[in-house]
């Protein structure tokens, strides 16, 4: 059985206006031309919100017209665009906070930690998912951002959340980590999904059992937080990222697919990685007799994206010879090679 359906997308930090036109060089000249349909834009708070002007996206920040500009040059190419809202965690890096928190320091889940703090005391903020107010800004957020994009997915972050169930925080204290994640995940899935139609996009890497599949904390939960998997809804279409090699493989796509997810893998710019990946998601669908789960392939990238950055990937293939020992050579032989 084949699943024709199947998306081929490619993931971005995006988030400043003035690089518009590289990005829609890049959709024309490399990204188009290799297969991709689906494009994953990282904006996060990088964009102006008219609801929540306190909201500070940064001085180039992308406008609600900006927003339909670029979704209608996709749909003309017949590309996806999904907007990306880094939700729960993310929000910030290291002790800094992110807009949203700079705006709200009352949302932080760990209020103690000093603002140049840096990892291993902190890997970056998470907001709190029982304070009362939380949601309602962040839904006038997503709103935002759905009415200016008009997507059919939306992709809310929630990767390497390490911040929950902090004992600096009055209401999350000693709770249960699964019981709070699975809480944020609902909590915008009954936004997104029930109330505005769109599927909704995640990282899986909060609901893999570390120690089971034999992943690091990274990739994986050490936490407690992967029983979180029994507590969300089905139809979330889970982004399972892995990018190094493994002697055994990577048995997650199969694991959530048997438990009824559709399953998008993700590599980054390991060719190899990402041809085994791949393959072992497709063959998990088939050997379930279940195509359809097998949602599609993600190429991430998490490099900066500058205007020399933009200009030497595009013109990548004009070059001599492709510098394969680079990250961005590596990653454009990935696009090149991956069906």
């Amino acid at each position: 059985m084949e699943n024709c359906d199947y998306k081929k997308a490619f993931h971005l930090r995006f988030g400043d206006r003035r690089l518009i036109p590289d990005l829609k060089e890049l959709i024309t000249k490399v990204l188009l031309p290799n297969g991709i349909n689906m494009i994953i834009l990282e904006i996060d708070k990088a964009f102006v919100f008219e609801k929540h002007p306190e909201i500070d996206g940064g001085p180039h920040a992308l406008t609600a017209d900006d927003a339909k500009d670029l979704s209608q040059f996709t749909k003309e190419k017949g590309m996806e665009i999904v907007p990306l809202f880094q939700c729960l965690g993310h929000q910030g890096w290291g002790g800094s906070r992110s807009a949203l928190l700079t705006a709200y320091p009352e949302f932080d889940e760990t209020p103690e930690t000093p603002l140049n703090a840096e990892w291993p005391e902190i890997f970056c903020r998470s907001w709190c998912p029982q304070h009362p107010d939380v949601n309602k800004i962040v839904y006038e957020l997503l709103d935002e951002l759905i009415a200016a994009f008009s997507p059919t997915y939306f992709h809310i972050g929630m990767d390497e959340v390490y911040e929950i169930a902090s004992d600096q925080c009055e209401r999350c204290r000693g709770g249960n980590r699964a019981e709070l994640f699975a809480k944020a995940v609902n909590d915008m899935y009954a936004h997104i999904t029930e109330q505005r139609g769109l599927t909704m996009m995640m990282w899986a890497d909060r609901l893999i059992d570390a120690k089971k599949f034999g992943y690091d904390n990274w990739e994986g939960d050490t936490f407690g937080t992967y029983e979180a998997l029994d507590k969300i809804p089905r139809d979330i279409v889970l982004l399972d990222w892995h990018y190094d090699e493994r002697e055994n493989g990577y048995p997650t796509p199969y694991f959530f697919m048997e438990a009824g997810f559709s399953v998008m893998p993700a590599c980054w710019f390991k060719l190899n990685v990402a041809k085994q990946l791949f393959a072992e998601a497709k063959a998990a669908a088939e050997e379930l007799n279940q195509p359809e789960l097998f949602f599609g392939k993600l190429i991430t990238s998490w490099n900066g994206w500058n205007h020399e950055v933009f200009q030497e990937f595009i013109h990548m293939k004009e070059m001599s010879s492709i510098d394969k020992n680079s990250e961005l050579g590596r990653l454009y032989e990935v696009i090149e090679t991956i069906e």
